[in-house]
């Protein structure tokens, strides 16, 4: 006759097998999941940009002084002047750019915006607070992060690279023709190619679904063949000047913090169950500082 376990004889079974029970491998989600509070930031409002689709979409774009001031500051007046309100997202490049501003390249610029800046493809490091991944890049000897951005280095020179969801000036062959009348954002895999060609002026934390899940334009290069097609901006400005109920409410986790040191980690080093065998490494783009909107 088997007697059942005494209560002390159970408990000490049952923590015996879960001791045999090996904790689970940390995921990404996990590490974001148990970041401190501290080792997130508000996203400013300052240089945030809001823009809104018609059907309602709506997009945040975080602006990057700090690289572009001269264009960035265009742009901001453009927004401020609501210099985009009424015009289109003009072109869709399957794998590649979705594109807005003004087709027609006709409607006059507000007051405090100029038609014509010098390039603004690099700047110097010093002054940054580069944090360098420990994995090699093609495009660059050196990458890393400064706060949110995706930055290369090569020597005493620092640039913004095309990651997903990166923001560029539009410009025809000439370097020093893009004002911010045209502006693009990646939608596919990064188009490093186009880094030091083209003057990058941010990134989009936040409706990014809004500008990829669009129809392609079947003209040339992606561009729509017929305004008709084309998706209407409502309107665009600057978060800072919206009701304090209307702005976005968003922060991002911390590039110079223990939490985004272990995501990082994981991220290249993928132990959990679907992983056969860690990758060991992690390019620049998929290391961009997670945001997330408060609730």
């Amino acid at each position: 006759m088997i007697r059942s376990l005494t209560p002390a004889l159970a408990l000490l079974v049952a923590t015996a097998a879960l001791a045999a029970d090996p904790p689970k491998p940390a995921t990404p989600a996990s590490v974001l999941e148990r970041a401190p509070a501290g080792d997130w930031a508000p996203v400013p409002l300052d240089h945030l940009m809001v823009m809104e689709l018609a059907g309602g979409g709506r997009v945040a774009i975080l602006l990057a002084p700090e690289f572009a001031p001269g264009h960035v500051g265009n742009i901001e007046a453009m927004a401020k002047a609501h210099w985009y309100d009424g015009l289109w997202i003009d072109r869709v490049q399957d794998g590649y750019v979705t594109q807005w501003g003004d087709p027609d390249d006709k409607k006059p610029l507000p007051p405090g915006a100029v038609e014509k800046l010098p390039a603004e493809y690099e700047r110097p490091v010093a002054g940054l607070a580069f944090k360098a991944l420990p994995y090699r890049d093609t495009f660059a000897p050196q990458v890393g992060l400064v706060g949110p951005w995706p930055v290369a280095r090569d020597g005493a020179t620092a640039w913004l690279t095309h990651c997903y969801g990166m923001v560029g000036v539009g410009r025809s062959n000439s370097p020093d023709n893009g004002n911010g009348m045209e502006l693009y954002t990646i939608i596919a895999q990064p188009a490093r190619q186009l880094d030091r060609n083209i003057t990058v002026v941010g990134r989009v934390l936040w409706g990014m679904e809004h500008l990829t899940a669009l129809p392609r334009g079947q003209g040339a290069m992606g561009f729509y063949d017929a305004k008709v097609k084309m998706l209407p901006i409502v309107r665009v400005t600057m978060a800072n000047e919206l009701p304090a109920s209307d702005r976005p409410h968003l922060e991002m986790l911390r590039s110079d913090s223990a939490s985004f040191d272990a995501w990082v980690h994981i991220k290249a080093n993928r132990k959990d169950d679907f992983y056969v065998r860690p990758a060991g490494a992690i390019d620049l783009c998929s290391a961009l500082p997670p945001v997330r909107e408060i609730k």
